[in-house]
């Protein structure tokens, strides 16, 4: 499903973010990346959606080598995977239902094929009464859990998510982890970004430890 070889990406000369990263992800996998602040765990992750390209090496997903991929085809790519973004990125004018709904807009999905889908997904995140409100309106809990909604509404095949229970309590984190344990289970393949150790030792996964750019420990679990 995901595959990198031997990939260096430098943001500046003289700092490398990513430096000779060699990984296989199965499809169905659920992978934890972790290491510290500059890691290179979110240079990682957007190199498997298309928003940097690698200085050097192959990034291949889905069978698709996005180094060599046309950037008229990035966006056909996307459509496959689902993204949970540190800062969520919801559009702030635009109501929870509103922000569900853009990602079966994009997919050409008739109205009420659309209507149907958001309401149940965001049902499943126990928001269905929030979908009138706008993010500003929201806890934090509930934005990232909006921002899950529109990751997961088209059931891609594969979640990233970068840091997604930053700033959330333990029973939010738990919510949150569940979500992506149930969307593994119906067969996405999932790669989380964390350096929580307590959330990663209370789901027992795979577990890749980035340090300065490198795979320094790669486990079927957490030690």
């Amino acid at each position: 499903m995901i595959q990198l070889h031997n990939v260096y990406m430098a943001y500046q000369r003289d700092a490398s973010a990513l430096n000779g990263i060699t990984l296989k992800v199965p499809k169905g996998d659920f992978v934890f990346l972790t290491g510290a602040s500059g890691a290179g765990k979110s240079t990682l992750l957007k190199l498997l959606y298309g928003a940097i390209t690698p200085n050097r090496g192959q990034v291949l997903v889905d069978g698709q080598n996005i180094t060599k991929l046309p950037l008229a085809q990035i966006p056909y790519l996307r459509r496959k995977i689902g993204v949970v973004f540190q800062d969520f990125k919801l559009l702030p004018n635009r109501t929870v239902f509103d922000n569900v709904a853009i990602t079966l807009e994009v997919l050409g999905w008739s109205k009420p094929d659309i209507s149907r889908r958001a309401y149940f997904i965001l049902k499943q995140m126990g928001l269905e009464h929030k979908i009138n409100s706008t993010p500003l309106r929201l806890s934090g809990g509930e934005q990232q859990r909006v921002a899950l909604a529109r990751a997961l509404v088209n059931e891609p095949r594969i979640l990233l998510a970068d840091e997604p229970t930053g700033n959330l309590d333990d029973e939010n984190k738990e919510q949150i982890l569940n979500i992506f344990k149930e969307a593994n289970f119906r067969g996405t393949t999932v790669l989380v970004a964390s350096h929580d150790r307590r959330l990663i030792e209370s789901c027992p996964r795979r577990v890749v430890v980035l340090e300065s750019g490198q795979i320094r420990e790669d486990a079927s679990v957490p030690k």
